[in-house]
């Protein structure tokens, strides 16, 4: 009960988030969609062994940390279980490949345990600039930059639907999950013989909730596409965000800067 009502309070969390000012809020959805996607696509075409070229996309999301006013803390504790996820998809790496790579001192580190670590701070990066822009862009603003944009309306529909109404969902299965409890008082957790019938029920009580919104919905003037608030004019600064945001991006995917600094350092 408390892990559903947790996830519901998340959720809101996230439009609380999202309606903070900040010069990150600020900014055009647009622009903020637009270096979010160079940021994903560039840390993704990584190599798996070059980890240390990773390090410096780490200042992104540090960089929109320190001026949207989300906190790091919030970011991962929405996170927490997600990452594990991250972590078995990797885990086996270095069991498969386990031809040294190079050597710190007397230890030889293999090729799997790099690739590991790499896929983990590529997994953690991304998440991360994917959290920030769902915190400082709300779900209205960047829906209105995906019609923009000329994304198809029934797929727009449909993201702002599911995460609008999944609290619904949420609710009638605290509703069940309380109504159980107190039919099997000091019984922990739903029993295996009754997981069926427990999600048959939700099931039927979603479609109905479902029926009754969607009636509301057309009975307040609702044909398949909301009209959304036009966003504001792009600006030069949100120009100039994203094109100095994205050129510095791709300077580090293409000028490996932790090596170049070592080389200066030595």
């Amino acid at each position: 009960m408390a892990d559903i009502q947790g996830s519901v309070l998340d959720l809101r969390e996230m439009d609380d988030l999202a309606q903070m000012d900040s010069p990150i809020h600020r900014l055009h959805p647009l622009s903020k969609l637009f270096v979010t996607a160079v940021y994903l696509f560039t840390v993704v075409s990584f190599p798996k062994y070059a980890l240390t070229a990773l390090f410096p996309m780490i200042l992104y999301p540090a960089l929109l940390f320190a001026l949207s006013g989300v906190s790091a803390g919030t970011c991962f504790r929405k996170l927490r279980f997600i990452l594990p996820l991250l972590l078995a998809v990797g885990v086996f790496n270095p069991f498969l490949d386990r031809e040294p790579l190079f050597r710190l001192g007397t230890l030889a580190v293999s090729g799997g345990t790099v690739s590991f670590l790499s896929l983990m701070l590529k997994g953690v990066c991304c998440l991360t600039a994917a959290f920030l822009l769902a915190a400082t862009t709300t779900l209205d603003s960047l829906c209105a930059a995906l019609r923009q944009l000329r994304l198809p309306r029934f797929f727009v529909t449909l993201l702002l639907l599911t995460f609008r109404y999944v609290s619904v969902m949420l609710d009638e299965l605290a509703a069940m999950n309380t109504a159980y409890r107190l039919r099997a008082p000091g019984q922990k957790g739903i029993r295996r013989n009754a997981w069926g019938s427990f999600l048959g029920q939700l099931l039927l009580r979603s479609m109905d909730r479902a029926e009754e919104l969607y009636s509301a919905m057309q009975l307040r003037g609702f044909h398949g596409e909301f009209h959304y608030a036009r966003p504001a004019p792009i600006r030069a600064a949100d120009v100039l965000f994203a094109a100095a945001v994205s050129a510095v991006i791709l300077l580090f995917r293409f000028l490996n800067v932790s090596r170049l600094l070592g080389a200066l350092w030595m």
